[in-house]
């Protein structure tokens, strides 16, 4: 147990994490649930909650404290999922990703996996177009540098580099960047607050009529849909503690971490928006309405301390992309797999920036589909996690490690058919319900379309269909089997 790191040192114990998707030893389960709550903080550090808050206000027509309902709501349910199929995390000791193979089968899995890797890209891309933007904000305000094509060029490249080389420190050096930009951004965010109390006009917010049940319903699902698309990494960040870690207490910090962020940001985006209604349109660019809200001196520090933030979150979702790639049979490195999801985030982000020209909706449009494609796979996951609470051993390691007939996850074939039917039902159904800018699904107009609850009905539908199922039955090989193709899969390194 001492700080020397040696070669026969943990996987986890170095600056630089090494350990791959293979699952974490018990011996090396030395996490603490405390470390999730800056985790949570940091993933939620994103001056779009701004811009989402505002819209509430502009586009649903709510008032303040529908705003507040609708913040406290979403963070209770998108990241009360998150906490929830965290706790798998724990008993496996392997991220989301991997633990999904004995849900769907180690073949099976490749079909949510794909899904869930091509949605990391489109989040990895919003993500860094909003943190250049940031930059270029700062340089306008600060030097009083207008942008241009080349700036936003190099400015993109270097908030992808960064995040590239943040993420590949792996969970500890993420842990201690996470609790430092959670000070920070507190700091600010309370000064941020100050300032608005004593320039808003109060008597006009709280003045502001109720807007109707079905708008609140609608944000409520606009908002959650970012924590949503955090759910199936949860077990990610949750893989190093201790089996007998409490699950509640899991849950408590995940909720709360995202909570003291996602709230207040959201309101005081409702609130700027009262009196600059104009903040919900900047269809462009979603940061530079800052500018004209706050004070130079205070609009700085905060879109600094914001920048950082939105590092972490691209250097999170990074982080655990390399684990869904392996998972999905990318024979590399998880540094070399993280790296293809940079690669296209600059590509997508050069074509957001510099070609498309409503950002705001396509970022909307965006988080709606992500929640619907991100549900099927948790309705299902969330049974299979309830049925292996009865399990004395929930998840076998070499098992997840092997993609062959030897698994005991080989189920049919490598498909857990079951699995696959609810997930694909769910999701072609979720689907249909959907309606963004340029689709609009067969059912879209029915309540549950008009409302935007597509992706609750989504994960009811996938777990209720897996749930009336026949139970799967994992696959129990013979003894001394083997695998002719060679069934273990490599353990990768970070």
């Amino acid at each position: 147990m001492g700080t020397t790191t040696s070669a026969s040192a943990p996987a986890s114990e170095g600056a630089v994490e090494t350990r791959g998707i293979e699952p974490v030893p018990d011996h090396e389960r030395q996490g603490r649930v405390r470390e999730l709550f800056p985790t949570w903080v940091a993933a939620n550090i994103s001056v779009l909650l701004l811009t989402m808050g505002a819209s509430l206000v502009v586009g649903n027509g709510l008032n303040f404290w529908q705003v507040l309902l609708v913040a406290a709501i979403a963070a209770a349910v998108a990241f009360g999922m998150v906490g929830v199929l965290s706790v798998s995390g724990k008993w496996g000791g392997a991220p989301g990703a991997m633990l999904s193979r004995a849900a769907f089968g180690v073949r099976g899995n490749y079909f949510p996996g794909a899904i869930l890797w091509v949605a990391r890209f489109g989040w990895e891309t919003i993500n860094a177009v909003t943190g250049a933007y940031a930059v270029l904000t700062v340089l306008r305000l600060l030097l009083g540098i207008q942008t241009n094509d080349v700036l936003v060029v190099v400015t993109l490249l270097a908030f992808v580099a960064v995040t590239y080389l943040v993420s590949g420190l792996g969970r500890k050096a993420l842990n201690v960047c996470n609790r430092y930009s959670t000070y920070l951004f507190g700091l600010f965010s309370i000064m941020v607050l100050v300032y608005l109390v004593a320039t808003m006009n109060w008597d006009a917010i709280f003045a502001k009529k109720a807007g109707t049940t079905a708008m609140v319903i609608a944000g409520i699902g606009t908002i959650a849909a970012g924590g949503i698309s955090w759910v199936p990494t949860g077990p990610d960040f949750a893989r190093y503690l201790p089996h007998s870690t409490s699950g509640k207490k899991i849950v408590g910090t995940t909720v709360s971490g995202a909570a003291l962020v996602l709230l207040p940001m959201v309101l005081m985006g409702g609130v700027m928006a009262v009196s600059n209604p104009k903040l919900a349109g900047q269809n462009t660019d979603p940061m530079s309405f800052l500018g004209t809200i706050l004070p130079s001196w205070l609009a700085v520090p905060y879109l600094v301390t914001a920048l950082v933030g939105m590092v972490l979150i691209n250097s999170l979702s990074m982080y655990s992309a390399g684990f869904t790639a392996q998972t999905m049979g990318v024979k590399l490195p998880r540094a070399l797999a993280v790296s293809i999801n940079a690669v296209i985030s600059l590509v997508g982000g050069l074509f957001m920036m510099l070609v498309a020209k409503d950002f705001i909706g396509q970022f909307i449009a965006f988080l709606t589909l992500l929640a619907v494609s991100f549900s099927a796979w948790i309705g299902v996951y969330g049974v299979d996690m309830a049925r292996r609470r009865k399990l004395a051993v929930r998840y076998d390691a070499d098992s997840l490690m092997n993609t062959g007939r030897t698994s005991r996850y080989w189920y049919t074939g490598g498909f857990c058919w079951q699995a696959m039917t609810a997930w694909a039902v769910a999701l072609g159904a979720g689907l249909c319900f959907t309606k963004v800018q340029w689709f609009t699904g067969p059912l879209a107009t029915t309540w549950i379309g008009e409302n935007g609850l597509g992706w609750a009905a989504t994960i009811a539908l996938a777990a209720l269909v897996f749930a009336v199922l026949p139970a799967p039955r994992e696959s129990v090989p013979a003894a001394g089997a083997g695998d002719a193709a060679g069934a273990r899969q490599p353990a990768e390194v970070g």
